[in-house]
């Protein structure tokens, strides 16, 4: 049986003042591990959206009517407050399994040998933007589920997953400078694919804005437009990145472009059909939650895939570490014997 180390105390010490460098000088993941990490971090991004959706799409928006506690005179809900209490609380408490799995991305990170620094700041960007999307949750709940707040909430949301699909990303290569695998013309392309896409994403939540799921039974204020003409411009910009999508697809095949961009363009466009098609049904079919809830969860793959085809335009490399052979002594040296 291996025997414990003593923990000394200025071990202990070293441990509250700075607790991730005492598990870093303790513990190297494995790049394996790292990955993973970051993956987990990914993967509750998109569950907290497709939660927070189902919040809505339930009318349990307002199952906890105060924040930060669940009533003014319970942290927790109640039997009395019934099913909508209990999806409203439940969806509270998955932000604390966010909040672990960006906490375990921080620190494998951090443990990381060696130590890279912008991983570790990509993964305390996603804690900072998940405390500031907690904090604008519980505003959402105190002004009555307000249409704009609970759009903006949706928003920082979809910054959350692309800092936590740009660290994922960047755990797969090394911190070399990025060497382009495409022409200037073919980035640009994609960099109003990416624009469009974040268009189509702001438009996604005015139509919400405007339509009938309001989260909650009682009289939430919607915003003040046309439903429909605001749905046509979401469609219309939908049209716009799926074509963007395929004529990104047609240059790279013509260029003669690296089997990644390729291939991720390829899956970003049969993404984009699939949500389209999801889209038309249920606009035709008068808004059926369930169809309302994989649209939120195409809107959330369709984000990440296009921000893994902008990552595949270029390469990082693992940085060469510095020679140490010793200089090659001059021929005008005097040589001992």
């Amino acid at each position: 049986m291996e025997r414990v180390p003593n923990v000394t105390r200025a071990d202990a010490a070293a441990a509250v003042r700075n607790p991730l460098a005492f598990v870093a000088a303790r513990w190297t993941p494995a790049p394996r591990t790292v990955r993973r990490a970051a993956l987990s971090a990914l993967v509750m991004s998109v569950v907290i959206v497709v939660t927070g959706g189902a919040v809505r799409l339930t009318g349990s928006g307002l199952g906890c009517p105060t924040w930060p506690k669940c009533t003014a005179d319970s942290l927790t809900a109640t039997s009395e407050m019934g099913l909508h209490g209990a999806i409203e609380f439940g969806n509270r408490m998955l932000t604390y399994v966010l909040c672990a799995a960006v906490g375990w991305a921080i620190v494998a990170a951090r443990s990381q040998k060696p130590h890279r620094r912008g991983l570790t700041r990509l993964g305390w960007a996603q804690f900072w933007v998940v405390m500031g999307n907690a904090v604008l949750g519980g505003i959402v709940v105190l002004v009555g589920l307000n249409p704009y707040t609970v759009a903006a909430h949706f928003l920082l949301s979809s910054a959350l997953i692309a800092v936590a699909t740009v660290m994922w990303q960047r755990t797969r290569e090394g911190d070399a400078a990025p060497r382009p695998l495409v022409g200037t013309s073919v980035r640009q392309l994609v960099w109003v694919l990416v624009a469009a896409s974040v268009l189509l994403i702001a438009v996604g939540t005015v139509v919400t804005g405007a339509g009938p799921h309001a989260g909650d039974s009682s009289e939430v204020p919607r915003m003040p437009l046309d439903w429909e003409t605001v749905t046509k411009l979401h469609a219309v910009l939908a049209w716009i990145v799926v074509t963007l999508t395929f004529a990104l697809w047609f240059v790279l095949k013509a260029v003669d472009a690296p089997r990644g961009p390729l291939g991720r363009t390829r899956d970003l466009f049969l993404i984009l059909l699939v949500q389209g098609a999801v889209g038309y049904v249920q606009y035709f079919t008068d808004l059926p939650e369930i169809l309302v809830g994989l649209h939120m969860l195409g809107s959330a793959v369709m984000w990440i895939w296009v921000l893994r085809v902008l990552l595949s335009l270029r390469e990082r490399p693992i940085a060469e570490p510095p020679s140490q052979a010793p200089a090659p002594a001059s021929r005008f040296e005097p040589v001992s014997r």
